[in-house]
């Protein structure tokens, strides 16, 4: 394996914790959305979510950095590729990140009842919006939309169906690891209306994330068939892993069992974008720009790689502390 692959990885695993917590902490809004707009209906659902996503809402996004500069650093070219393409959705999407932050905090601090309404909703609405656009963007490279020398179409490059597909799977997966997560958090809180509240939710997400998945297998075959038939080939183990990982939680939840839950979705979660990688090797953009071209120097793909073994040994302790400090509530929020 060469310096450039295992950058690649590095790369992919970032992308793999972003979807896990920061896909999580998305999904979370979209439940706030969600919850209705009777201030007494939603209270008890809000509340567990707030609860559940004050100590580590910041620190699940450290990993969208992470990436950006990974992508920047060890693979410039496919980095300027896709901004000078999918400017459109990513700026949509940080926007919506900028919107999310804001009305998250200020919802808890403002007095005034229309005002807290109004910052709730941006917050929810943003929850939705953001995941969407980052979807599209990853439907695009999937689909070989972007050009190696960049400065693709900026609309008809993502305004198609296996980007929009995408988004919308990207919203989904969100919420359904969002209501996972919250199910074990309200059964760890001893409240049982809110398990169980969670639980039906998560069900439905997990069928509406399943219907987009399959839908996106059609979609893949037609706008993206070098992906399609490595996915359908190589990476078809990770793809049974996953449905395995999914029906499980399927056989869980409607048992009432609550062990197990988390690393489950996660597995199925995990499985979906290792997939994905498998299926696009050796391109960083299919069928344009592989890895290997994109990379940058040898020097700097060291630098990545050494800066990367520190940051695991530095930051991943203290991201494990703050998530085990969290699950025992023993954060202030």
């Amino acid at each position: 394996m060469s310096r450039a692959d295992i950058a690649a990885a590095i790369l992919w695993i970032g992308a793999t914790l972003y979807a896990l917590f920061g896909g999580a902490d998305f999904g979370a809004g979209f439940w706030d959305l969600v919850a209705g707009f009777d201030e007494r209906k939603g209270e008890r659902p809000r509340g567990r979510i707030q609860r559940s996503l004050v100590p580590v809402w910041e620190a699940n996004h450290v990993w969208l950095i992470f990436i950006l500069v990974v992508l920047w650093t060890a693979f410039p070219e496919a980095f300027g590729a896709i901004m000078s393409t999918l400017y459109v959705p990513l700026a949509l999407a940080a926007l919506g990140i900028v919107l999310r932050g804001a009305g998250f905090a200020f919802r808890k601090s403002v007095q005034r009842l229309e005002y807290r309404r109004a910052m709730g909703a941006v917050f929810a609405i943003s929850s939705l919006l953001t995941p969407f656009f980052m979807g599209t963007v990853v439907g695009a490279i999937a689909a070989g939309h972007v050009p190696a020398e960049g400065n693709g179409a900026a609309f008809s490059s993502w305004l198609q169906p296996l980007p929009l597909l995408t988004g919308a799977l990207f919203v989904a997966s969100g919420a359904y690891l969002a209501a996972i997560f919250l199910v074990a958090d309200s059964a760890r809180a001893g409240d049982a209306e809110m398990e169980s509240y969670f639980a039906r939710r998560a069900l439905w997400a997990a069928g509406v994330a399943g219907a987009l998945a399959l839908a996106g297998v059609f979609a893949l075959h037609s706008e993206a068939r070098y992906v399609f038939d490595r996915l359908t080939a190589e990476g078809l183990p990770l793809v049974i892993v996953s449905g395995l990982c999914g029906l499980a939680v399927l056989v869980l939840l409607l048992r009432g069992a609550r062990r197990g839950l988390r690393p489950l979705a996660a597995g199925a979660v995990v499985a979906v974008i290792w997939g994905w990688g498998v299926a696009q090797f050796p391109y960083l953009l299919p069928t344009s720009l592989r890895i290997d071209q994109a990379a940058a120097p040898g020097p700097t793909l060291d630098a990545v790689l050494i800066v990367f073994v520190i940051a695991a040994i530095v930051v991943l302790p203290a991201l494990g502390l703050l998530y085990w400090l969290s699950q025992r509530e023993l954060l202030e929020d």
